[in-house]
């Protein structure tokens, strides 16, 4: 059931996400279904299109797309673990719990 419809607000664009998954490339495709996180096509494609714009070359997509995974992973483990690392300083740890201001 729809509400609201009778406001004059823009309404939200909402893309097909096996549109944009189609739309990216073979070698991104490719690394999407491999990737040990669930990201969307429309993450993967920032993030392939400043590595190709920044260097070019396919390869260092593939690395900047492994290194995004790698640091979500690590801020995830962080965040399980009570942001303790070990060989972490105590001051590092707190600036990471102290809450935001």
């Amino acid at each position: 059931m729809r509400h609201n419809l009778a406001t004059g607000l823009r309404k939200r664009a909402r893309s097909d996400p096996m549109a944009a998954y189609d739309r990216l490339p073979s070698a991104a495709r490719a690394w999407v279904a491999r990737a040990a996180l669930p990201w969307s096509a429309v993450s993967v494609a920032r993030i392939w299109a400043r590595a190709l714009r920044e260097t070019e070359s396919v390869d260092a997509a593939l690395a900047r797309l492994d290194s995004a995974e790698a640091r979500t992973l690590e801020r995830d483990r962080m965040d399980r673990s009570g942001g303790c690392v070990e060989g972490e300083s105590g001051s590092a740890r707190e600036r990471r719990a102290a809450p935001p201001r």
